[in-house]
């Protein structure tokens, strides 16, 4: 027992001391001045006062690796269809490919001018500091207003320094203003924030839930305007079911789901939501303290902005904490990982067959008062299951939530598939099985994606209008070329 103590106190003392240390450097710089007046969006342009964080964070080149969920797990095709994320969806990669991997998503299209579809400007909300300095310069209701193609010259800088610095102090600072409004709504008042809440708050501007809501309002010239502005649904709390019933009050929805018809919610990748629940934020763990470790170099520290898995580098992360050897430690972590992938895979496949039940229900003539409850079920379910993996390292924040959420979510999908059993039966159709959805291209088919038109068309984009967007942002000087040195351009459809 003496040994155990005697282990969490040496480990407690060594975590403190890397807090401290990181503190000590950023307040040995907090006074640096970037910019005198706005926003540096130029990454490159801080290098020259926090040479040690700049180069770490150029790192993040170096996760160019594409992984094809789609390939991975086809049931997603089938779950999202009818939604931009069946046509393709990949594992996050380093911040440094934010803003391309935006422009190589085929969720985003092929626009051929400002004001072509498919997606709203919202959608570079979390992928550049080039963001925060259009909301300055054009304000924030314009800014929302508008296709996704309307800054595709301006928006060309990937999340780096201004995300969360403020470019006249260096100081950790929080850019988007969703955020700020969602944190009052929920009771936090903003200038009791502490500088520890912001080593996870600068964080939450982006690995949060949001959706985009439908506002009206008029310009300055006296023109009436819908902006589709970014919310965080937080008014009723941050777990999944404060969340949904938020959602379903004001009968909100994503899109109607093209097999099923269901009123569907997509869950964006909630992080720091899970993460609250979880034991690291009960124990005070910062988001920074895993995924930004410090470190030294020619006898100065620095809080590393290489962000990636804390398992790439757990003898200098988590056995801070933990009392475990590495292999052991490793071990343990992708047994419990190979447990959530099995209850993930369940309720894959049974919300999957749900949706394609209900589509079969719809062809034979099941009424609308048959299938609502049905629907409500399928939204539901998989509600839980999309927010308990969207953010990738939820099993890492919150395990035990995000197993919780699974196993709900299964026990969902599974109620409305019996009750479609009665209605397949009512019509005929006792016997029918869902039909294989077990590669990409069975799934996509399902869902009725056209990837070879969808990959066409977003090539022809890349070749014309991309291109008028880089050449306009180099001369507007929103963009540094020498920036991009050593980017491959790697897809899901050209590796």
């Amino acid at each position: 027992m003496k040994k155990m103590y005697k282990t969490l106190l040496v480990g407690s003392t060594l975590a403190i001391t890397a807090m401290t240390l990181t503190v000590t450097t950023m307040t040995a710089t907090a006074e640096t001045m970037i910019k005198k007046e706005g926003i540096e969006n130029h990454n490159e342009a801080w290098a020259p006062h926090f040479p040690l964080q700049y180069d770490s964070w150029k790192q993040t080149i170096q996760s160019e690796q594409i992984d094809d969920m789609l390939a991975k797990k086809p049931q997603l095709a089938v779950l999202w269809a009818g939604y931009g994320f069946a046509k393709d969806y990949n594992a996050p990669r380093g911040h440094f490919y934010a803003v391309q991997d935006n422009i190589n998503s085929l969720r985003t299209g092929a626009p051929v001018g400002p004001i072509s579809g498919p997606m709203p400007t919202a959608c570079w909300s979390c992928k550049s500091p080039d963001v925060p300095r259009m909301m300055a310069e054009v304000g924030e209701m314009e800014y929302f207003t508008g296709k996704w193609a309307k800054y595709g010259d301006e928006i060309v800088n990937p999340i780096g320094c201004a995300d969360c610095h403020d470019s006249q102090t260096s100081e950790l600072a929080l850019s988007r203003p969703y955020l700020k409004k969602a944190l009052e709504v929920s009771g936090v008042k903003l200038d009791e924030i502490t500088k520890d809440d912001m080593r996870s708050l600068a964080c939450a501007q982006c690995h949060v839930e949001y959706y985009f809501k439908k506002t009206e309002w008029t310009d300055k010239g006296g023109e009436q305007k819908t902006a589709a502005v970014v919310t965080l649904p937080w008014a009723k709390g941050l777990g999944a079911e404060d969340m949904e019933k938020y959602y379903d009050e004001i009968e909100f929805k994503d899109w109607t789901h093209q097999i099923s018809k269901a009123p569907m919610l997509k869950a964006q990748h909630p992080g720091y939501e899970l993460y609250k629940t979880g034991i690291h934020a009960r124990s005070d763990v910062s988001c920074a303290d895993c995924h930004m470790p410090t470190k030294s170099k020619d006898g100065k520290t620095y809080s590393d902005h290489n962000l990636q898995s804390p398992l790439n580098d757990i003898e200098n992360i988590c056995l801070n904490c933990h009392d475990q050897a590495e292999e052991d430690f490793r071990n343990i972590v992708e047994q419990k990982l190979e447990r959530k992938e099995q209850l993930m895979e369940i309720a894959m496949d049974n919300l999957a067959k749900a949706h394609l039940e209900a589509g079969k229900a719809w062809e034979l003539g099941a009424t609308e008062a048959e299938m609502a409850d049905i629907l409500t079920d399928i939204r539901h379910g998989q509600w839980r299951w999309d927010y308990s993996i969207a953010s990738h390292g939820s099993f890492f924040h919150a395990p035990e939530e995000t197993l919780r959420l699974l196993a709900v979510s299964n026990e969902i999908a599974q109620r409305a598939r019996l009750k479609l059993v009665k209605v397949l039966a009512k019509y005929g159709a006792v016997d029918y099985m869902a039909p294989d959805f077990s590669s990409k291209e069975k799934a996509q088919k399902l869902a009725g994606v056209d990837l070879a038109t969808l990959v066409a068309e977003k090539q022809q984009f890349k070749a014309t209008l991309l291109q008028e967007w880089n050449t306009q942002a180099v001369k507007k000087g929103n963009l540094n070329l020498d920036s991009r040195k050593g980017m491959s351009d790697k897809s899901s459809y050209s590796n």
